[in-house]
């Protein structure tokens, strides 16, 4: 087992030098300079290989699933930063911000713009969600669904940007790898489902207080007798657990799945890319809005089974 690791771990690695060892001499030459000059240099290099090379099938494929991580951290390891994640998730969300924003500036109580429009119906169809599954307060639930909605949608969105188009660019100017579909990272479903969790619980205490949720996990679904404390409060958790991974395991494995056929595409030739291409895409754009909505959906029910009592 262990050497089956070491020889992932090692073709990972190789894929991570596709192209620096055809660099060869002019690279060495180009590290002699410094400041912008030097930069220049390495970047021409870069480009020549991408636009002269062709790398195998299998360090294609690898390339394109793996992250940007700090230099030598184990691929195995979950526990590192996954910098392309994070950089593409916070310009995705300033972006939502802003375009809120910019709806809500230009707001007119006469014949409102397009845009508003938009956001008046997109406001309006997760307050509806939000009515028909939670009947508590939402002052917080309402924004949460319209944030995740949102967020997740531009997440999933990604998926339709041509899969060479990004990670090229950003190795031609020194990034090996970088990938653009954070829903495809399964750090990144697990940190948005490990953040429903915690709602959860602070919706339980906050619906039934904390003495009354501490009891609700002892004593249900069989009943309140001691005996059954223990098989009661072992149901609970792992009924939290198995909400907590079926939530970021649906998300990724939808938008993983579809990232991966994307990449098998795009090592068929050029001139026949656009057929299974183009279908693929047009079937995908039925599941970048519908995976948004089972996210926020599936958030807004389980907030409400936690804050309702049974």
């Amino acid at each position: 087992m262990a050497s089956g690791i070491e020889q992932s771990e090692a073709s990972v690695e190789a894929g991570a030098s596709v192209g620096q060892a055809a660099l060869g001499n002019s690279a060495d030459a180009s590290a002699e300079l410094t400041g912008f000059a030097g930069w220049w240099a390495q970047t021409k290099d870069r480009a020549s290989f991408v636009w002269n090379e062709q790398a195998e099938a299998g360090d294609f494929v690898r390339h394109h699933i793996t992250n940007l991580r700090p230099a030598g951290a184990d691929p195995m390891d979950p526990f590192v930063w996954h910098y392309d994640t994070m950089v593409v998730s916070w310009v995705l969300g300033t972006v939502f911000v802003v375009a809120l924003a910019i709806a809500a500036r230009k707001v007119t109580a006469g014949e409102p713009g397009k845009w508003q429009n938009f956001v008046e119906m997109l406001v309006d169809f997760v307050d509806n969600t939000v009515k028909e599954s939670f009947h508590g307060p939402r002052n917080f639930v309402g924004p949460l669904a319209l944030t995740i909605f949102g967020v997740v949608f531009l997440w999933n969105l990604m998926d339709l940007v041509p899969v060479d188009y990004v990670p090229t660019v950003m190795y031609i100017v020194g990034f090996d790898y970088f990938r653009i579909v954070p829903s495809a990272d399964i750090n990144a479903t697990f940190g948005l489902s490990i953040t429903v969790l915690g709602l959860m619980l602070l919706y339980g205490v906050k619906g039934h207080g904390l003495l009354g949720y501490g009891k609700e996990l002892f004593t249900h679904p069989f009943g309140a007798n001691p005996l059954l404390w223990i098989p009661n409060f072992m149901l609970n958790v792992v009924e939290m657990i198995s909400k907590t991974v079926s939530l970021a395991m649906r998300l990724f494995g939808n938008l993983y799945a579809a990232e991966l056929i994307f990449i098998l595409i795009a090592l068929l030739p050029w001139w026949i890319q656009f057929i299974p291409g183009g279908a693929w895409a047009i079937f995908h754009i039925l599941v970048v809005p519908l995976q948004a909505f089972l996210f926020m959906s599936l958030t807004i029910v389980y907030l409400a089974l936690a804050y309702e009592k049974h």
